[in-house]
Formats: structure tokens, sequence, C-alpha cells
């Protein structure tokens, strides 16, 4: 009797078409729902917050001009990676991302725990002229971000949008974005949201550590 089923599912195609979409409808499903399950219980830390408004413009800026190709900001859960670029990234960090910036090309470091390890002045230059601080670096450099400004009412309107899908933001935080971005630069934003990666996840030792760093690099004649 079994036989028999198998010869007419073998002898028509569309039978067999029907029940091969079933079962990988089936096993789709038990690999994704329970990521979606895990995702919803995802909860941000009291210390990750929404980007205010010049970081959020500073990451727009970044998914833009496509620094993400190169950099990834996940570090694994491996002693090589944790010895290099600091303390493991976990979901919650991301919580407000979208889409989240994880990824796995490392043509250049990764960049999850970046924030507070160089001064802002290194980070404007490395952005303008990369080789003028690393001359082996292949990173494109990105002049006119120093001249363009951001436009505040379109980040406002982001905002508006982000609350909508569940970031904090409150009408003051709205309101105040076009003040908060008056006269700032896309250098200055992007440079805004480079010095907060991971800033607030980083043990308390090692942000003094790296803030101590800064300090004496920037006293180095």
């Amino acid at each position: 009797m079994a036989y028999r089923h198998f010869e007419f599912i073998e002898k028509h195609a569309w039978t067999l078409g029907i029940l091969t979409a079933v079962m990988v409808s089936l096993g789709g499903l038990a690999e994704v729902l329970p990521l979606f399950v895990e995702a919803r219980n995802v909860r941000p830390p009291a210390h990750i917050k929404p980007y205010e408004p010049l970081r959020l413009a500073g990451r727009d800026i970044y998914v833009r001009e496509g620094c993400y190709l190169c950099h990834s900001q996940m570090i694994r859960a491996l002693r090589f990676e944790t010895q290099r670029y600091g303390r493991f990234s976990t979901a919650e960090e991301s919580v407000y991302d979208r889409p989240f910036q994880w990824g796995s090309k490392r043509t250049g470091p990764d960049l999850a725990r970046v924030g507070g390890k160089y001064s802002d002045d290194w980070q404007r230059m490395h952005l303008v002229d990369p080789r003028a601080l690393v001359p082996e670096s292949n990173m494109p450099g990105y002049p006119w971000l120093a001249t363009a400004g951001i436009d505040g009412a379109g980040i406002a309107g982001r905002m508006r949008t982000l609350r909508k899908l569940g970031d904090p933001y409150t009408d003051a935080d709205i309101a105040g974005a076009a003040a908060a971005l008056q006269d700032k630069t896309e250098l200055d934003a992007l440079v805004a949201y480079l010095q907060g990666l991971g800033a607030a996840s980083e043990p308390e030792p090692a942000r003094a550590a790296a803030a101590a760093a800064v300090s004496l690099a920037e006293r180095s004649p």
C-alpha cells in the first residue's frame, strides 16, 4: 500500500511539488518562529538609550555611505575576538537599531566598541583623509561630510516613526531635534555616532582605560 502511494507521488509531478512545498514550509517555520519569539523577549538594559538626534543622523549617514560593507559591529564570544575588540556583542545592545549593523565583513576592523577609543579630532581627520593617520589604510575619504548640513525636520520625522515602532522618544525629544542639529554637519553627526558605539556597554575599568589612553594621546606632541 505504501509503495502505491510513493508510486503515485513519483508519477504526478504536481503532487510531488505540493508536498515538497509543504515540507519546506514546515521546516522553515520550525527554524524562523523560535527566532521571532525570542526577539520579542529582548529588552534594552537601563544603560542602553535610543539614539539622540545627532547620533541618529550619524547612523543614517553611516548606512548611506556603506560603512557596514567593510566594518562589522559584532564581536563574537571567542577569546581572540574579545582580546582584540573588547566585550562580546549582545542582542540587547542593538535593540534600537533598524536594521542592526552586526554584519560579518571585515575589510576594516570591527567597530562595536570603537566609541571613546580615539578622540573626536582623530575621528574627524581619519574620516576626511584616512591615510594621513593610517598610511596602509585602503578606506576612502569622506571630505564632503565636513560641509554638508543636516535636515533637522527629517530627523524629527524619523524619530516620530521610530516612536511608533517602540523607541521611547518623548514629544520634547522630537520637538528639540531641529535645535539640536542646528549648525551641525554630517561629519559632526558621523563622529558622534562612532563615539557612542559600545561606550555604554563597556565595563567601567575598560571605559576608564580608554579615556586615559585618549587623554595621553592628545597631550603627546
